[in-house]
């Protein structure tokens, strides 16, 4: 019943959303954080002020000093020059450090929220994406996203107070030279202006590239075995060399954009700046002006092109930071499992285990029915056996109960109370999952079974592995409960994982069993120790086992046979065997091979 992702989107395209909702959205984030706002905005516009005085300083001392000797004065005039510097460059450094200090508790609210939204998705929403592409937003995006905001606001103040300030000292210093000043402004407004407007397609374009690289590569590192094992390795280079060659595309063709624009804009601000010093040289020569208060002229007109260059540097931030936006808030809206706001009770204690389906159909796509009319009824400690081939639905039936998906129709009750009243907390307390794959977690033996119940003593703990038939082989290992696992558990054999898994279901000692009957080609010494803890695991509780082989299912209350998504025949092993249908040919043909591969004879046969 795995769901493939579909191959040709890694990314699923996030909604697209216009600048200022990203804004205002970010914008939530940094409430909290007033007062490291208002400081870094405050710290940025002095260091600012305290550069004003450099170009006024200068013109003094060239004109009023230097120019008529006096000595006396030029000590004090560079005590002051040097003293403006060093005011500019404190209030610089207190900047960065408020800026860094509000910057990383904005990232952490907001990643936490990103994680814990990801946390609560239903199970569907990770069919259709891949990891790599989920990492790479809660990682690089909410990165991106945040420093738009903070050093986006910051340099938006700071280039708007200097292009406003010295504007207004070089009109009142010379209305003349600041008009011809002006003259380059239209230019590098307008091209300012066209960047922004045609940015953000080469950002997101450049931002899905990464993803896709990203998804791949974290699907490679964790299939890097079967790689090896079919000899894909050339192939697997072909794929990643497709991915990352997209990446470069895309980070070439913002690239590329900005060598010519950001020359260009370098260019047509040189231009003003030679205009005014053949303009004020004129002046100069005509003693309308004198050569330190053009130098001093000269020095502030650099100063007032520097915010405006530094306007599409923002550009830039912004639409990287909305496309950033658009992947994070795709996260941060998708719907949570279970939010259309009915109140829900939790399970009636103690629960009885009684699990009755009425009349259940699912589908995964409207044109895709999965099951249809499933109705079934287990009493509390009853073992249920679902068999059928491949496909028919037997994972998806026992997929419902845990709510992993909402069935589209019909009602599934537990000890008469209908499932989908009842809080996900309550319900998945009362159910346990053995899967055919073992999952362990990335760390020791002991955080692996306690998973199932975090507070579990020791003695618990150890009960639960010998009742697993695992207690022995962790004792051997060299650091015991303390070994760690490795990424998957890949340091654990098939067997040994299978046996850890039950360990943490029987810690967990609910009510409900769901068991996906490992299969694993395990030795019969091994499939003997696992057959043995399930039966521990089993004693007492109503139990779903999908079931791969006769020898499971003949201890079963009840056998369900599905075949397309239906129930065709129930009933215990020797009643089905009597009714001479499909399930008693199945018991006839089947020796060592699973059920599913007998269907698969069957369906040759018929």
């Amino acid at each position: 019943m795995a769901h493939h992702h579909p191959a040709e989107d890694p990314t699923f395209t996030a909604r697209k959303r216009p600048t200022m909702e990203v804004v205002r959205r970010v914008a939530v984030y940094l409430r909290p954080y007033k007062l490291l706002s208002v400081t870094t905005v405050l710290c940025a516009v002095l260091s600012l002020l305290a550069s004003f005085a450099f170009p006024k300083l200068t013109a003094y001392a060239i004109d009023d000093v230097i120019g008529k000797g006096r000595t006396d004065l030029l000590t004090p005039v560079m005590l002051g020059l040097i003293g403006a510097f060093l005011l500019r460059d404190l209030f610089n450094a207190a900047r960065i450090l408020v800026n860094n200090h509000f910057e990383q508790n904005v990232i952490y609210d907001m990643r936490r929220d990103v994680y814990a939204r990801l946390q609560r998705l239903p199970v569907g929403y990770f069919d259709q994406r891949a990891s790599g592409d989920l990492m790479t937003r809660v990682i690089e995006d909410v990165n991106s996203l945040e420093r738009v905001l903070i050093d986006g606001t910051e340099q938006g103040v700071v280039a708007l107070v200097g292009a406003l300030g010295v504007g207004a000292i070089l009109f009142y210093t010379s209305p003349m030279l600041a008009l011809v000043a002006m003259s380059p402004i239209p230019i590098l407004a307008g091209g300012a202006l066209w960047y922004t407007l045609t940015a953000h397609k080469r950002y997101r374009a450049q931002r899905e590239a990464s993803s896709a690289m990203n998804a791949l590569l974290m699907d490679n590192l964790q299939g890097v075995r079967q790689i090896k094992a079919f000899g894909r390795e050339a192939h697997e280079d072909t794929r990643f060399a497709e991915r990352a060659d997209a990446l470069r595309k895309g980070t070439l063709g913002i690239m590329r954009v900005w060598a010519v624009y950001s020359p260009v804009m370098g260019f047509v601000g040189a231009t003003g700046f030679a205009l005014v010093l053949w303009v004020g040289g004129r002046m100069v020569i005509h003693h309308e002006m004198e050569p330190g208060a053009l130098i001093g002229y000269l020095l502030y007109l650099g100063m007032f092109y520097t915010p405006i260059g530094q306007l599409h540097g923002l550009n830039q931030l912004l639409q990287s930071g909305r496309a950033a936006g658009e992947r994070v808030f795709d996260i941060l809206d998708a719907t949570k499992e279970r939010t259309d706001g009915k109140q829900r009770q939790s399970l009636r204690q103690p629960v009885r285990g009684e699990v009755v389906y009425e009349n259940i159909s699912f589908d995964y796509a409207p044109d895709k029915p999965v099951l249809r009319n499933v109705s079934l009824r287990a009493a509390p400690g009853e073992m249920i056996a679902l068999v059928g081939p491949t496909g028919a639905g037997k994972s998806t039936i026992v997929n419902l109960l845990p709510a992993f998906y909402e069935p589209s129709a019909g009602r599934i009750l537990i000890d008469g109370q209908d499932v989908s009243g009842t809080t996900l907390d309550s319900l998945r307390s009362h159910i346990s999952v053995v899967s055919q794959e073992a999952f362990l977690f990335n760390g020791t033996i002991r955080e692996n079974i306690l998973y199932g119940r975090l507070d579990a003593t020791e003695d618990e703990l150890l009960a639960a592995s010998r009742a697993a038939n695992c207690h022995e082989f962790i004792s051997h290992l060299p650091q015991g409960y303390d070994s760690r696992v490795g990424e998957r558990g890949v340091k654990l054999s098939v067997g040994e994982k299978q046996r850890v898994s039950i360990a943490r279901a029987l810690l967990k000692n609910s009510p409900i069993l769901i068991l996906d009957e490992a299969t694993a080609s395990v030795d019969t010494a091994t499939e003997r120790l696992i057959q043995e803890a399930l039966e521990h695991l089993m004693a007492g509780r109503t139990s779903f086992v999908i079931a791969h082989r006769l020898s499971t299912i003949r201890r079963a209350s009840q056998i369900l046979v599905l075949r397309q998504g239906q129930i065709v025949e129930r009933g215990t092993h020797d009643e089905l065997v009597e009714q001479a249908g499909l399930y008693a040919k199945l018991a006839r043909i089947q020796n060592t091979a699973t059920i599913e591969e007998s269907f698969e004879k069957l369906g040759a046969a018929t």
